[in-house]
């Protein structure tokens, strides 16, 4: 089990930004982002649209944190953009956004999620899209799956950009399985 101690210090670095090219610590951002706050301001906006819907809270993981938080520096160092192998989070989904450093707080960033819920049909999946694409609803649907209980997110910068990582248990996008609950409140 992890201890809370290990996990506010995790966060602290994540939020204070990767070392730059130079090897020297990235300045932190001017919205820096407490450690005791992130959780909260990443998962309220994401259990609000679960409400919205009819589905209950998920609880913060922090096992799924650190694992969000792994991959995000890599992200944040590499630069390279895409998924995390599936092989590297088995039983986890995975929700990933990227956004210019310090331009956007973290409910912005869980934002850019939400507002696919525009395009959003309720159906069986990957049939769950008004474009015919469920890529467009991809985040979304992970956000309302509902057998969707424990996430943990984590951000990190690079010197040019953030990158949110949020991790899901279980995980949703299952090919043949339906989309949150039987009915989903329009908005």
């Amino acid at each position: 089990m992890l201890c809370w101690r290990h996990l506010s210090a995790a966060l602290a670095l994540l939020v204070a930004g990767t070392p730059g090219a130079s090897g020297t610590a990235a300045t932190p951002a001017p919205h820096q982002i407490q450690a005791a706050d992130l959780a909260d301001r990443l998962t309220r906006p994401q259990n609000t649209e679960r409400a919205l819907v009819g589905l209950p809270a998920m609880a913060w993981d922090p096992a799924l944190a650190l694992a969000a938080a792994d991959y995000a520096a890599e992200l944040a160092r590499t630069g390279k953009w895409g998924h995390s192998p599936s092989e590297q989070r088995q039983g986890q989904g995975e929700n990933l956004w990227m956004g210019t450093r310090a331009a956007f707080t973290p409910e912005e960033m869980v934002d850019g999620w939400l507002t696919e819920r525009r395009l959003f049909r309720h159906g069986t999946f990957p049939n769950v899209s008004k474009s015919g694409s469920w890529h467009d609803v991809g985040h979304y649907t992970q956000i309302i799956w509902a057998d969707t209980m424990r996430v943990g997110c984590a951000v990190h910068s690079s010197r040019a950009y953030d990158y949110l990582v949020c991790r899901y248990s279980a995980p949703g996008n299952v090919m043949g399985e339906r989309v949150g609950p039987v009915t989903v409140a329009s908005r």
